[in-house]
């Protein structure tokens, strides 16, 4: 979700590895840190049925395996899902994050600097690389992912403390 200002709307999960490692305001933090702002936040445990509706189109990009494994992934702790805010938010949160792959994801990025598994290493194990984040890929990917996990009044604005004394 975008306007003409270059401000637009993203959608960011901290997945079940996150969360259990305690990494929520760290993670949280760097968005911060970065001028993106929360606009709609929730705690989630994933079911079938959402999981499904956010990863429409993974099995047949990549397989039923893979699907299953993320599906497990997924479904084993609670979600922190989040709408993000800001300039270029889905290019500014994608380098924030980092590559996929965490062995692949340069310090300084969220994967980079607390991610460890590599993609072989998951591969051999047939499962989900976990890697902390997911983060739209594309502004149209934001637009779909943001209503399948918000509804639009639960999207708040607001101004930040520095919006209020822009000129």
């Amino acid at each position: 979700m975008s306007n003409d200002t270059g401000v637009e709307q993203t959608l960011v999960l901290l997945k079940p590895d996150a969360v259990a490692r305690g990494l929520v305001g760290r993670i949280l933090m760097r968005f911060e840190d970065a001028l993106l702002k929360v606009v709609a936040s929730k705690m989630v445990w994933m079911d079938a049925d959402l999981t499904r509706r956010h990863y429409f189109d993974l099995e047949e990009r990549f397989g039923s395996a893979v699907y299953a494994a993320m599906a497990e992934f997924m479904q084993s702790g609670p979600v922190l899902a989040m709408v993000l805010e800001g300039v270029d938010a889905v290019a500014c949160t994608r380098k924030l994050v980092g590559p996929t792959y965490p062995d692949q994801a340069p310090p300084g990025t969220i994967r980079g600097d607390f991610a460890h598994m590599t993609q072989a290493y998951a591969n051999a194990r047939r499962i989900a690389v976990a890697n902390l984040v997911h983060a739209s890929g594309n502004a149209d990917d934001a637009k779909h992912e943001i209503s399948v996990w918000f509804a639009m009044d639960e999207i708040v604005e607001y101004p930040t403390a520095a919006e209020r004394f822009e000129r």
